[in-house]
């Protein structure tokens, strides 16, 4: 998998998350990623010059799928994500698939159209992705957003201030699923209690991240119990 410099939550959910299934392991290449913001030298992390590099690394170990477990093209356009996957498996000649469009993938066949976003980002970040959903047919009916800019600082949000959000988007607009939208957020491991008292699936994009891997690599994501519906889609 693929993931930027500073995330330090996503590689010990991944392998919790693949621990039942032991002819499956997951192996990373990171790349620099320290701020999150619309700012251009923000923006300038994610060129896909960076991206490619780390992706090739990855190819050396015979990897079956590449994934690139970042949620940029949520502000970036999800046109983005699709052009990535298409050079990666031109220039390495493995599958690969990303976090975001994973998510979105399961959204659909979920049946979800109306969402609540939760992320750590800026406002305007997050008013970004809003509307980048919205152009594709999706309808963000609540947000909670924490302002924040600074990669590390994302993995320090509490387990407190991600339930708290939840439980505050879940009572607005009736949303048919949330969506816990950062690959440095400490939410997957919450999904099952979140979504057993808000009654609606909970998607932690970490974990779009493996359920789509797994997918692409023809491995039924069903085999990972206990980190949500996802799982069961």
């Amino acid at each position: 998998m693929l993931t930027p410099s500073s995330n330090t939550a996503l590689e010990p959910l991944t392998a919790a998350m693949l621990a039942g299934i032991p002819e499956v392991s997951a192996h990373f290449a990171r790349f620099r990623v320290t701020e999150i913001s619309l700012r251009d030298q923000a923006l300038s992390q994610f060129d896909d010059a960076a991206i490619l590099e780390a992706a090739r690394l990855l190819a050396d170990a015979q990897v079956d799928v590449i994934a690139w477990n970042g949620t940029s093209a949520g502000w970036l356009g999800f046109e983005r994500d699709q052009v990535l996957c298409a050079r990666i498996e031109t220039e390495t000649g493995v599958p690969a698939c990303t976090s975001v469009l994973a998510l979105n993938e399961a959204m659909r066949q979920a049946g979800c159209r109306r969402f609540a976003l939760l992320s750590p980002y800026l406002r305007e970040v997050q008013q970004r992705i809003i509307a980048n959903y919205a152009d594709h047919g999706f309808e963000c009916v609540a947000e909670r957003h924490l302002g924040l800019s600074v990669n590390f600082s994302f993995a320090q949000v509490t387990e407190g201030q991600i339930e708290a959000m939840a439980r505050d988007a879940a009572r607005e607009g009736m949303p048919q699923c949330l969506t816990t939208f950062c690959t440095n957020l400490r939410a997957a491991q919450l999904v099952p209690r979140l979504e057993a008292e808000l009654g609606v699936p909970v998607f932690d994009t970490v974990a779009t991240a493996v359920w789509g891997s797994l997918r692409l690599a023809g491995v039924d994501p069903k085999r990972v119990r206990g980190w949500g519906r996802l799982f069961d889609l």
